[in-house]
């Protein structure tokens, strides 16, 4: 018995049908909501200020100390708005191993106590975060001449958002009947 390959020859023309086999699949934008647009262009604005940092601390070997202040703020905006995209595809972590041993009502109605108190938490932070924006007022940046409350009011849109986000939430798992803690599966599409 032999073990050499057998290898077929093949046209140039068959060579060129491959590549249009595969259609360019169409992109879908549809599928982002406004907390990710925002996010993404305060993530970009933190990288950018990344880079500016590095390539002024050792390419010019003289640093920009606005930068590093930047970069931090740009981080706390892109956790607190990124969050709500966590809220809206019910992405946070969750412990779900209970549900599946609990009988079905007794699953339906904590999971829906968990979504209320979920609700009242996120409102409640929108009024600690609104208390401590009017506390603070015109405090400055260190480095740069510019208020801090722009910091504060992206956690404030943050918390707004995962408040609008949670009752959307609740809404869609009370018309459904069961929420990504009863049937994980339903969300990220293992469940057929």
């Amino acid at each position: 018995m032999s073990t050499a390959e057998i290898h077929r020859q093949i046209t140039a023309d068959e060579i060129a049908h491959t590549f249009e086999e595969e259609a360019t699949p169409k992109v879908d934008l549809g599928i982002y909501a406004f907390e990710d647009w925002v996010a993404l262009a305060i993530f970009w604005v933190m990288a950018l200020a990344v880079f500016l940092q590095f390539f002024t601390r050792y390419v010019l070997n003289d640093s920009y100390a606005w930068t590093e202040e930047i970069a931090t703020y740009c981080l706390i905006g892109v956790v607190f708005i990124g969050a709500s995209m966590c809220v809206r595809l019910s992405r946070h972590i969750q412990v779900d191993l209970v549900y599946r041993y609990l009988p079905h009502l007794v699953a339906r109605a904590l999971s829906t106590v968990i979504d209320l108190i979920r609700i009242a938490f996120f409102g409640y932070a929108i009024k600690l975060v609104w208390v401590y924006i009017q506390i603070i007022g015109d405090e400055q940046m260190t480095t740069i001449n510019f208020p801090k409350n722009y910091v504060y009011y992206a956690v404030l849109l943050g918390f707004v958002l995962m408040f609008v986000r949670s009752l959307q939430a609740a809404l869609q798992h009370w018309r459904q009947g069961y929420s990504v803690l009863e049937r994980p599966g339903a969300y990220d599409g293992s469940e057929i």
